[in-house]
């Protein structure tokens, strides 16, 4: 099952499409808005036309492939591993010198007429590397379609010209450095044939790998040696934790505790300690704690405890803490004990033979040290000479290649599409921007209506006042339409008198009905109907309550208690001259103030409006007016002022069998509902359940709206002798 904080996490489409219609204006404006205006936009601009040319780059130019030089000769290649060579490349299309000469070539003008700059040229030109290839597309815009494309074939040529030329001057660069090189390249293979003829006469080497050959043996021999005697000392590490697994005792353990359970003094001295400690556990099953002989005992042991500790300390020359239980240990793990010594011992022996072999066979390495710097010095001599006559070999090759390429034309690029003059425009592409304007108002629209949504706090709809209340709901009461009396004025206070089929009507039985489930210890007869705050229909649903249960034959008394803001006179058109506050003051008495609303129903307005009504509901004249009511009337709905307002209904609430709370939505906010549910738990007041009053079609999300069963219309006379409900009137 779900749980409550699941529920609210759940995405509940009805009640945004609830906003969206609730706030239906201002998203039509916003949506409207913003179409609009991209269509004003879309529609007022040039068109743009588009051209594109593509490039073709090698890898390596002539020079550079013949001569093999990369880094001197001009190799299309980045420097590091994360360069791209092709993107170098569109960095010298970049460059000033041939963006200056294109701009300056097609006379190429800004919207105000001025010379083009190079920053707004390089806006509008894209080059792009094709992915996975040495292709470069270069593309470039403008209200002119001719000039799309000239820009870009004049781009290309000034590039591929300006490649040709360095790609010369790099040729000439690449001889003039090959012909610098050679003579001192020359020189260093004659030094490295002098420098090896000197080291082998100075060092009389003749077979260095002979007597590298001998020496290497003699290493091998020793180190067979070392690997034997490393065997054994393996094994005996494996005996030694073998055995201290088996006695759980390091040697050093099991030496101390050797030397404890072959103490006599220890020994001695432990066998009273427990002696005592037997005794005391005897004793404590006969004696208390106070008991002088357990406080005896327990001494005895304290000081017994310290001895032994004592002696231990002398016996194993430290203050080393040993547990009780290690002081003694038997014949088998006293064997096993001196086992894990002698292991020990040969463990250290085999220890101390390995590194001495090692030590050996370090003299007899050092020993032959000499040899092998002999052989490297001779290895690196002759590869100085091999690669210093390889080098002087490959540079006199390259010479001349290269005095041939000098005064070839080489790049690094072709083109592989020329420009060609666009037919179709590129921007704007009115269906695009038509939906995206479409889409962004919605988007806007929906948005502006959560904002306005979110910045009003009143509860909108029945869910939302079940989520934050939390009390039970009892009843819906739709909102009360007009209805046309005899007296042809419209009236809305009475609609279960006046139209007994109406969906309110309906919803005011249903109320009643649930009232009798609402509490199970008793029966319901005194009731308080409250609200938040002025507006919610507190008097609208007293009265028709009033008039349902009336209409089941209980008798019913109707107070007025709201004695600042009376209004149960105006709705039964009816005197306030006597009332409620005449008879909590002594000024008159219950049978003498109600009025005949209906035939089953009496009427106790709230009587001349008092200084100070608090004090008179807090009196004890009210609790006995209540209870005289509860004996002559079969149900008492009593009419208190808004919970926010007055403590007024906190007091009625303590003097009736329930609180029935009366909620609007759209009229109260979340601040006052919050508030409201705070004071009746404080006051700890007994509260029955909700009446969601004023229900529509709009608020009735998450809860049942009777209107559309019922069509919103009781039996009325048509004038042509049809069946109509009789009107029940007002006494």
């Amino acid at each position: 099952m779900p749980t409550k904080q699941e529920d609210q996490d759940t995405i509940d489409l009805r009640q945004y499409w609830t906003i969206l219609k609730r706030r239906w204006l201002v998203t039509s404006v916003v949506i409207g808005s913003v179409f609009g205006l991209t269509a004003l936009v879309t529609f007022l601009q040039k068109p743009v036309y588009e051209s594109q040319a593509k490039l073709l780059f090698n890898k390596q130019n002539g020079v550079s492939s013949l001569t093999g030089i990369s880094a001197k000769m001009g190799e299309l290649g980045g420097l590091t591993n994360l360069s791209n060579p092709v993107d170098t490349e569109a960095e010298v299309i970049r460059s000033y010198p041939i963006v200056d000469k294109t701009i300056t070539t097609l006379n190429l003008k800004d919207k105000r007429g001025d010379r083009l700059t190079m920053e707004k040229f390089l806006k509008i030109l894209k080059l792009k590397t094709i992915r996975g290839t040495d292709v470069m597309q270069l593309s470039y815009r403008s209200n002119n379609p001719q000039q799309a494309a000239d820009v870009i074939n004049t781009l290309m040529n000034y590039y591929l010209e300006s490649n040709v030329r360095n790609n010369r001057s790099t040729a000439k660069a690449a001889r003039e450095f090959l012909s610098k090189e050679l003579p001192e390249v020359e020189t260093r293979v004659l030094k490295a044939e002098k420098a090896l003829r000197r080291f082998k006469e100075n060092n009389q080497v003749v077979a260095l790998e002979i007597e590298a050959k001998a020496g290497v043996e003699g290493l091998k021999d020793l180190a067979e040696e070392i690997t034997k005697t490393e065997a054994e000392l393996v094994a005996a590490n494996t005996r030694a934790i073998a055995l201290q697994d088996q006695i759980a005792l390091n040697t050093q353990q099991a030496v101390v505790l050797s030397t404890l359970s072959q103490s006599p003094g220890v020994q001695q001295i432990l066998t009273e300690y427990q002696k005592v400690q037997d005794q005391l556990a005897v004793a404590r099953t006969r004696f208390t704690q106070e008991n002088p002989v357990i406080i005896d005992l327990v001494q005895k042991e304290a000081a017994l405890r310290k001895q032994v500790e004592t002696r231990v300390s002398k016996t194993i020359g430290n203050r080393q803490s040993v547990p009780e239980r290690n002081l003694q240990i038997g014949e088998l793990k006293q064997a096993l004990t001196v086992d894990l010594v002698k292991s020990e011992v040969e463990r250290s022996a085999l220890k101390k033979q390995v590194a001495e072999l090692r030590q050996t066979l370090a003299l007899n390495q050092r020993r032959l040290n000499s040899l092998p710097r002999l052989e490297q010095q001779q290895l690196q001599l002759q590869r100085q000479l091999q690669v210093a006559r390889i080098t002087y070999e490959q540079l006199l090759k390259q010479l001349q290649e290269v005095q041939v390429l000098e005064n070839q034309n080489i790049g690094n690029a072709r083109v592989i599409s020329q420009a060609l003059i666009p037919d179709k425009q590129v921007s704007p592409v009115i269906p695009l921007n038509l939906a995206l304007g479409g889409f962004l108002g919605i988007l806007l629209g929906a948005g502006t209506a959560l904002i306005l949504e979110s910045m009003d706090n009143s509860l909108k709809n029945v869910e939302e006042v079940k989520r934050l209340l939390v009390y039970p709901v009892l009843g819906t009461i739709p909102l009360a339409e007009k209805v046309k009396g005899s007296d042809g004025e419209g009236s809305a206070e009475l609609p279960v008198l006046n139209n007994p089929y109406s969906p309110e009507s309906a919803a005011f039985e249903m109320l009643q009905t649930n009232l009798g489930f609402s509490i199970s210890d008793k029966k319901l007869k005194v009731i308080v109907l409250s609200s938040s705050i002025p507006g919610e229909g507190k008097s609208f649903v007293a009265a028709n309550l009033a008039v349902a249960i009336a209409q089941l034959g209980r008798r019913v008394l109707l107070i007025d208690a709201d004695m600042r803001r009376p209004r149960q006179h105006k709705i039964w058109e009816q005197s306030n001259l006597t009332g409620l506050s005449n008879i909590l003051v002594g000024q008159a008495e219950l049978q003498s103030s109600t009025k005949e609303a209906l035939m089953a129903m009496d009427l106790l307005t709230a009587g001349t409006i008092p200084p100070n009504p608090a004090a008179l509901l807090d009196s004890q004249r009210l609790h006995t007016l209540i209870q005289e009511a509860t004996k002559e009337y079969d149900f008492v709905i009593i009419d208190a002022p808004p919970l926010t307002a007055v403590a007024d209904a906190q007091m009625l609430g303590k003097l009736a069998d329930g609180l029935l709370l009366v909620v609007r939505p759209g009229v109260v906010d979340s601040a006052a509902a919050s508030e409201t549910k705070t004071l009746l738990e404080q006051s700890e007041q007994r509260v029955l359940g909700m009446v969601v009053n004023g229900v529509t079609a709009s608020t009735s999300h998450g809860g049942y709206y009777t209107k559309g069963y019922y069509g919103g219309k009781g039996f009325e006379q048509n004038g042509k002798g049809d069946l109509k409900m009789p009107k029940i009137g007002i006494s």
